[in-house]
């Protein structure tokens, strides 16, 4: 995290209650990663990873449409243009 920026967040109570248990937990220890300055590593990978799976939903939803061979055509139609390129 070179470049930070400051959240404030209100959350409910079980959500900040939980993964406070979870970080005291053994699981970021055992993991090596029970230092300071890990708990905000570990929301912004949740985060991340969170962004990353309604944008793969998002894909699929708008690829519904096109068979799997359709898309694969596509995409080697892609790969031999740009090798060519």
């Amino acid at each position: 995290m070179t470049d930070q920026t400051r959240w404030n967040l209100v959350v409910c109570r079980n959500t900040d209650d939980t993964p406070r248990q979870f970080f005291a937990s053994q699981f970021l220890a055992s993991q090596g990663r029970g230092r300071k300055g890990e708990s905000p590593r570990f929301v912004e990978e949740a985060v991340q990873a969170r962004i990353l799976e309604l944008e793969a939903g998002q894909a699929q939803a708008a690829n519904s449409a096109y068979s799997p061979a359709m898309i694969e055509d596509t995409i080697d139609e892609a790969l031999e243009w740009a090798r060519r390129g």
